[in-house]
């Protein structure tokens, strides 16, 4: 009986050994779940651009806002970037720029956290237009508003993307202007808008068009979408009859950028392959390649030539 009683109590230490192991594992589990939600990594930090001078001549600065990658980044510029804007253009700055000694910043180690989950980036859940008088004119600049986690995709599709209008005014509209996703692909296409749709939008100087991404398709860096373009074309029948018909025309259109060497004259100090500044130039255009022409008569008895793009290239 002694036995027995012995043999119960070493079960019952080693049943609630078990159950404290498994709860503690549990517990890492789910700390381990909710670690980004705790932290709150995924976050809007400052970044300041420079983007010009105003009417006045004063230099011109914005907090263009940044979703943070990691949990250990920092904000992208401290105090010593507030020097920033005396600057009278971005020349003068990168040549003062070797010339000021930086408040060190904390550095990204390998072992720094990421702030969202693997599968997931920290992206910008919603971007305001503000719109700067400047010197040479009207200037737009996306300001990041707020970041989340949002999950990676691994296929080419659109994904919604919320821009706000006019922020602040009475004619404040937010529009769902759509994005591509980042996949990777192994051929080493990009996903890319190719179908686009417009919105109108209130403005205090009359209506204005707002293009949004209906859809992305994988393509090279430069490339053709379609494009399509109605005419009024008359025809004559067999037997003298005039008839006038819709000929719809997909003259099509080149998008896409081609980069042409290293033209970066700024990088992050903190990831050297992300490029602040670039050269004037620094990308050539991507232009028609080949094209097709059709022929028809018009409303008006001319005959008219009308040129479609059928493939599009890198300009040299």
């Amino acid at each position: 009986m002694k036995h027995l009683s012995r043999t119960l109590v070493h079960f019952s230490v080693l049943l609630c050994g078990l159950t404290a192991g498994s709860a503690a594992m549990i517990n890492r589990q789910g700390e381990r779940r909710n670690l980004f939600a705790e932290r709150g990594c995924c976050k809007r930090q400052s970044h300041f651009i420079y983007i010009g001078q105003d009417i006045s001549g004063s230099p011109v600065s914005i907090d263009v806002g940044l979703c943070r990658p990691h949990c250990g980044s920092t904000q992208r510029y401290n105090s010593a970037f507030s020097g920033f804007p005396k600057h009278p253009s971005m020349l003068d700055f990168l040549k003062t720029k070797k010339l000021r000694e930086r408040v060190p910043e904390a550095s990204l180690t390998p072992e720094s956290e990421p702030s969202c989950p693997v599968h997931a980036n920290c992206e910008p859940t919603k971007v305001r237009l503000e719109r700067v008088l400047l010197f040479q004119g009207m200037q737009e600049v996306e300001v990041i508003e707020e970041c989340e986690c949002h999950a990676s995709p691994e296929e080419c599709i659109r994904t919604p993307a919320l821009k706000s209008f006019f922020p602040d005014t009475p004619f404040e509209t937010t529009v769902d202007v759509g994005k591509c996703s980042n996949p990777s692909d192994p051929a080493g296409l990009f996903c890319s808008p190719t179908k686009f749709d417009t919105v109108v939008v209130k403005s205090p100087n009359g209506a204005e068009l707002v293009q949004t991404t209906k859809r992305c398709e994988l393509k090279e860096t430069c490339y053709r979408v379609r494009h399509l373009e109605y005419y009024y074309e008359v025809l004559f029948s067999a037997n003298g009859n005039k008839e006038e018909t819709l000929k719809e025309i997909d003259v099509g259109r080149c998008l896409g950028g081609c980069s042409s060497g290293n033209h970066c004259l700024l990088r992050d100090s903190q990831s050297k392959s992300q490029c602040l500044v670039w050269a004037e130039g620094a990308s050539a255009g991507c232009v028609p390649q080949e094209y097709e022409a059709y022929t028809f008569r018009s409303r008006n008895g001319h005959i008219r030539t009308i040129f479609s793009i059928k493939t599009c290239k890198c300009q040299a």
